[in-house]
């Protein structure tokens, strides 16, 4: 594996790529984090004792309550067992951070399940920011009714514990048609207003859900405004910024930062680039837990690496090497163009739409199947249509009185364009 990250676009997030380390697994969920004296450092889950007066915490995300297919086909078990390995540590942590995507399909089943296993956990508190996935419906009303109460907007907030300042962000909202993750002016003018109130010495812990530095922008695995809000950190002697979204773990120092990307308690994701497009990858079943858990994290403020040791939901502790018995199921997403002769049905798969463009006469009605093990929906750019949100072979047609060009995308996954041709 290489020792960089792979930036084959010509994008620049500010982020010098000498910076990141090389540690890219799917193995591990879980961030113990250890502050003592505004040093933060950490131990193995099962290791010895905190030093004493330490803020110990940990991070886990993308749940994904409700997903069932090939993958994982129970979620809530792989989520039970990383609450298990976190109440099996010596010392309770003193919350838990979740990073979004608790639930698939932002159904109230899938929260209720999520919160019945989530309380189970010996954590003094749970704080959460939400994923794509939890904001399906009503606008992420659902969410913030269970999750979002006490904080801001669509659900940003901060908040102290023992001399460490954490900040929860949301970049899910409101996404644009071949975007990336946005936080948006109101969230960044509150953000800029929070800092104001902190000396240079606070260390400060980011949380949010897609990664605020550009991992993958062909994904999507980034944020647009991203750089704006870190500028607003660039004085503070110690930043932490914790993400979830790509389903493996990443991790680099640049100066004063430290970014890290936990994994999800669901399913692997593949790696930049490694296969046509993202989503779920199917591991034989006796190696799944082998490839999600708990990751503790040793970070020593002052741009010193940040080491990551995986805990995996399995017997044993599997760190990157485990990655290489993952086979992604992928096939080909080859866009092409099609005439009306040709039919009016829209393929969804391997996160893209086919044929794309698709030239149909005015009066057709237009189907989009998907075809992917991840939901997706169908927006009009111009919001003269929209479907609802379309899991695994769900259809949605829409008929095309007008003619002209049409762009649309899904608004979960904005990277995820297409285009209509409707002729007289």
């Amino acid at each position: 594996m290489s020792k960089f990250l792979p930036h084959p676009h010509d994008h620049h997030d500010g982020i010098d790529r000498r910076g990141f380390l090389s540690c890219m697994a799917w193995a591990g969920t879980g961030v113990l984090v250890s502050v003592a004296g505004g040093v933060a450092r950490s131990q193995s889950i099962t290791g010895k004792h905190a030093a004493k007066g330490a803020l110990e915490f940990v991070q886990i995300s993308d749940s994904h309550i409700g997903f069932s297919k090939d993958a994982n086909k129970n979620v809530a078990a792989t989520l039970q067992a990383a609450v298990d390995r976190i109440n099996a540590m010596p010392d309770p942590p003193e919350f838990l951070l979740h990073t979004g995507d608790i639930t698939h399909l932002s159904k109230p089943e899938e929260f209720d399940t999520a919160q019945q296993i989530l309380k189970g956990c010996k954590a003094g508190e749970i704080f959460y920011v939400p994923g794509e996935h939890d904001v399906l419906a009503d606008n992420g009303r659902s969410f913030l009714d269970r999750f979002g109460k006490n904080t801001t907007g669509d659900g940003w907030y901060s908040f102290d514990k023992k001399g460490v300042h954490f900040i929860g962000l949301v970049n899910v909202m409101n996404l644009k048609p071949g975007g990336l993750g946005a936080l948006g002016h109101e969230q960044l003018e509150w953000l800029e207003k929070d800092l104001k109130g902190h000396s240079k010495s606070t260390p400060i812990v980011v949380f949010a859900h897609v990664p605020l530095w550009t991992v993958y922008e062909q994904w999507g695995w980034g944020t647009e405004d991203g750089m704006q809000a870190l500028g607003y950190m660039k004085k503070f002697g110690s930043v932490t910024v914790l993400n979830g979204h790509i389903h493996q773990t990443m991790q680099k120092v640049e100066g004063n930062m430290t970014f890290h990307t936990a994994t999800s308690t669901a399913f692997p994701q593949p790696k930049p680039g490694a296969a046509p497009s993202p989503g779920p990858m199917t591991v034989p079943v006796d190696q799944l837990r082998g490839l999600l858990g708990l990751t503790q994290v040793n970070y020593v403020r002052g741009g010193k690496p940040l080491a990551i040791i995986d805990s995996t939901l399995a017997d044993s502790t599997q760190t990157g090497s485990a990655a290489g018995n993952v086979a992604a199921v992928a096939g080909s997403s080859a866009a092409a163009s099609s005439s009306a002769g040709d039919g009016v049905a829209v393929k969804i798969d391997n996160f893209s739409f086919a044929p794309n463009p698709l030239r149909v006469a005015r009066g057709s009605e237009v189907t989009w199947i998907n075809h992917d093990d991840i939901p997706h929906n169908v927006i009009a750019a111009d919001k003269s249509f929209s479907s609802p949100v379309l899991d695994t072979n769900e259809k949605f047609t829409h008929r095309f009185t007008k003619s002209g060009d049409c762009s649309y995308f899904c608004s979960l996954h904005p990277k995820m364009t297409g285009k209509l041709v409707v002729v007289d």
